[in-house]
């Protein structure tokens, strides 16, 4: 799961980062509005943390823009002002949440992943295709009732082929989802195929779901 943090108090981003980061998320921080466009232009995000108060613009105008160009990503607005009328225009605008500073770490994580089940897996804590289910609060995987040791980049891979079953994943796009940088960056693709071989080997026979379209990337069927 991948995290925008987009706040310009650096040490409160830094706090979010490493906490967010121990729950098994990948994150990315921008520190003002122009960074931030930036990077939502680029990348597509499970959830953004929007402060509303950033260096060359406002968080909201930045929501505003985030929704009119029909892009999918969560949104939880957070912000030093515990107004009403700020929290209802976010949610008018199209956020999933308002946060009111300061807030407990744990809470946000807990709002990060209802956004994340409600948008991807209606509302369900586990995660289930054939005989694999994921629970997304543990992070525990099984095939059957078998528990399946996972990594974390592993286990990303797993769930970002859940969220485009059926569909073929380019490596590119996992690659991307995994580090947040252009795929231009990388010079070739091996580190994924290793994560691939990994991951269906773990999985045993629902390790044969995980099918590899040549020259393109894996399909989840």
């Amino acid at each position: 799961m991948k995290i925008l943090i987009v706040e310009d108090e650096r040490e409160l981003a830094n706090s979010m980062l490493n906490y967010l980061q121990n729950e098994d998320y990948f994150c990315e921080i921008a520190g003002d509005v122009d960074d931030a466009r930036a990077q939502i232009n680029i990348f597509d995000y499970d959830c953004i943390l929007l402060d509303i108060m950033l260096p060359y613009g406002s968080g909201l105008d930045l929501l505003a823009e985030l929704k009119n160009a029909g892009k999918q990503d969560g949104v939880i607005i957070i912000s030093a002002k515990d107004s009403v009328d700020d929290k209802i225009y976010s949610l008018k605008l199209g956020a999933d949440d308002y946060l009111a500073k300061p807030f407990h770490l744990a809470e946000l994580s807990a709002r990060i992943q209802s956004i994340i089940r409600r948008r991807n897996f209606s509302g369900s804590n586990i995660v289930t295709y054939k005989n694999l289910s994921i629970d997304m609060l543990s992070k525990v995987t099984k095939v059957d009732s078998t528990e399946i040791e996972l990594t974390k980049t592993e286990l990303s891979i797993l769930i970002f082929l859940l969220l485009n079953k059926n569909k073929v994943v380019s490596k590119n796009a996992i690659a991307e989802n995994l580090s947040g940088q252009s795929a231009l960056y990388f010079d070739n693709f091996d580190i994924i195929y290793t994560h691939i071989k990994n991951l269906k080997k773990k999985l045993g026979s629902a390790g044969d779901y995980i099918k590899t379209v040549y020259g393109t990337g894996y399909k989840l069927n």
